[in-house]
């Protein structure tokens, strides 16, 4: 068992009197990671959900939606006790840096270290996993792994798998908008120590980027003496987004497994998806299966760009919330 380094608890959400407590755990041999919980005096939640985050984001990008999902499912009809578990991937957030997390650093590997900080925590396989852009395909591998037995005989599928405006195929670059590649163009040519956060973020706007998506960039910075310095590898993080861009899970989606339900979410205005890939999609929706396996839907995410749960998470919420009630 590792040893785990807890911080005192953070945020304490409030609703209906209730409390909700926030608490930030590192493992030395496994990612990182936060939790969320619903109230509860049971020393072990009676369910849980996995939430991956994207490429170059973090537990944190995730922190407010999680407290109020959990929050929300406890007050639900039925009412149910869950743990969000938030995931620093490997080199991001917290995760980047720690030993033992070897490469290649690829989805494959992603989705392993996520098996093995179940394993090493000694939890529960989890019920549900939310992953959002790369981490949708994160968790689209992790889910035929486990179905494959890599994992071991004790693993077990979770009963939900939310792919969050993650595109299931092999990603064409001519058939994105570039946005990705020019970000990781850009910081390769930006010095490793970056005088300070406002500097970089100025640096951004300065060569077209949003100020939205440069202040965004800079929550990866972390200090280092008088300067800052990118809390990842940035090598590391062009090998992982190299890895998204060639994975192919439209097989799984063609044969999900028995017992787990894989749900599409397509966000309205997201520039991801090409037609040709959403005709494929609504396909899939539309097939009728049998009960040898498992079920594939699709849904779009209304008054949403990429960044679903910034640009609406409201509406995530009220399509995410009673899907997983239902498996209670």
């Amino acid at each position: 068992m590792a040893r785990i380094f807890k911080n005192k608890p953070g945020f304490m959400y409030s609703r209906k009197s209730a409390v909700f407590p926030f608490t930030s755990t590192r493992s030395i041999e496994t990612l990182a990671f936060e939790e969320a919980r619903s109230p509860s005096h049971k020393p072990i939640p009676d369910y849980s959900a996995f939430v991956l985050h994207g490429l170059m984001g973090s537990a944190r990008n995730w922190r407010s939606f999680s407290r109020n999902l959990a929050s929300s499912l406890s007050t639900f009809s039925p009412p149910s006790d869950w743990k969000m578990v938030l995931v620093d991937l490997r080199n991001h957030g917290r995760s980047a840096g720690l030993p033992g997390l070897n490469p290649p650093h690829d989805i494959p590997s992603a989705a392993n270290d996520v098996a093995n900080l179940v394993k090493t925590q000694g939890w529960n396989w989890p019920d549900v996993v939310l992953g959002h852009s790369m981490g949708g395909k994160v968790a689209l591998q992790y889910a035929m792994s486990c179905a494959r037995g890599d994992y071991g005989t004790s693993a077990k599928l979770p009963k939900q798998l939310w792919v969050l405006d993650s595109v299931p195929g092999i990603v064409n670059p001519e058939e994105t908008s570039g946005e990705v590649e020019k970000v990781l163009e850009t910081l390769k040519g930006i010095p490793k120590t970056i005088p300070s956060r406002k500097w970089l973020v100025d640096h951004l706007t300065n060569i077209g980027f949003s100020r939205s998506l440069s202040e965004w960039l800079g929550t990866n910075l972390k200090k280092s003496g008088e300067q800052e310095t990118f809390a990842f590898d940035l090598d590391a993080i062009i090998q992982m987004f190299d890895s998204y861009r060639e994975m192919d899970y439209w097989p799984l989606l063609e044969h999900p497994p028995k017992g787990m339900e894989i749900v599409i979410v397509r966000a309205e205005n997201s520039d991801r998806w090409d037609p040709h890939v959403t005709q494929r999609l609504e396909r899939i929706d539309g097939k009728k299966g049998d009960e040898s396996e498992g079920k594939v839907s699709v849904v779009v995410l209304p008054k949403s760009g990429h960044w679903v749960n910034v640009d609406n998470p409201k509406g995530l919420l009220e399509m995410v919330i009673p899907k997983m009630a239902s498996i209670v």
